[in-house]
């Protein structure tokens, strides 16, 4: 494969807040710093894989609105490299938003308006322009035009012009999952955390469910690997077997966010997919990857290259 990757889907731009304490409701918090940067599937995945591997074409696929966050998305994205020519400016919608706010060292709390990316669809890709080797399609549960249809119908068109599909979601509880299930069948490689794999095969995402887990979702017609990561450990499920590989020890403080963990994985698993390497070393450079991200406030800033994120990990251990 030497034609590239595609990610298509969310493209979004956050804005940034650390606050001093979650308040209840009607009480107040201050806001410690802001800052901006981009985010979603789209510009994550991008920038992270263009990182990593400089000598892959990279293609953003998606739909912003005709206004500064837009504008500032695209020129983010071909900073790094990344081709934008298919990206859809929407003159009628504001480019997707979230605001992120966060207590240093501790998870995040997101509030999305997805604006030009909840109309963003089958009729917005140039399919005979996108000439690529794999596309990655995120996040299922947040574009409302995916979820009811288009994204089975893109899955569907893309496999048939033999292109290597994959699909990640957004954590959320609800019985939208079922939505995500006949998409399944259309999917190469399956990319997703423990508690997404957990709704949707229906099934206790506890550590020692998460073979059952991938094995129902390699039923429901995965064809070729159910990839689960979770905080410990990240999981596989191929017609080679099943792998598990532990995650690596990290100081609290080292860790100065966790927004963007979950793409660096995926990326990191999607390049190791991408160069033909076993599931074990799939695994390990996508845990890798979130490391390297964890060490960074936004989701992107802190992605290294292959050879530099190799090199970095040797300082840690991963666990027993």
């Amino acid at each position: 494969m030497n034609k590239g990757i595609a990610v298509i889907g969310s493209s979004i731009v956050d804005n940034i807040k650390e606050i001093e304490a979650y308040p209840n409701v009607g009480e107040l918090s201050q806001i410690k710093s802001i800052g901006g940067a981009v985010g979603g599937c789209v510009a994550n995945d991008s920038i992270d894989l263009k990182t990593i591997c400089k000598d892959i074409d990279i293609y953003a696929v998606g739909k912003i609105g005709e206004d500064a966050n837009g504008q500032y998305l695209v020129e983010q994205l071909r900073k790094k490299g990344v081709d934008t020519s298919h990206i859809v400016v929407s003159k009628d919608e504001n480019t997707a938003f979230t605001d992120v706010m966060y207590i240093r060292g501790g998870e995040r709390t997101f509030f999305s308006y997805m604006g030009a990316s909840a109309t963003f669809g089958y009729d917005d890709i140039d399919f005979e322009k996108l000439n690529v080797d794999m596309a990655h399609i995120g996040y299922f549960l947040l574009l409302d035009k995916i979820d009811n249809g288009d994204g089975e119908k893109i899955l569907k068109e893309l496999q048939r012009r033999g292109i290597k599909t994959s699909i990640d979601l957004v954590s959320e509880k609800s019985d939208r999952y079922k939505l995500v299930v006949p998409c399944l069948k259309h999917v190469d490689n399956l990319i997703i955390n423990e508690k997404e794999g957990g709704q949707l095969a229906g099934i206790d995402p506890k550590p020692e469910n998460i073979r059952a887990i991938c094995t129902k979702l390699k039923e429901y017609g995965v064809k070729e690997r159910v990839i689960i990561h979770m905080p410990e450990s990240g999981y596989c499920l191929s017609d080679n077997g099943f792998f598990e590989v532990p995650s690596y020890i990290c100081p609290k403080e080292y860790i100065k966010g966790s927004n963007g963990a979950g793409d660096a994985f995926c990326s990191g698993a999607l390049i190791g997919i991408y160069k033909g390497w076993h599931e074990i070393e799939i695994l390990e450079f996508g845990s890798a990857a979130a490391l390297v991200s964890l060490g960074s406030a936004d989701a992107v800033s802190g992605m290294k290259s292959e050879k530099e994120i190799k090199e970095f990990c040797k300082n840690f251990t991963r666990r027993k």
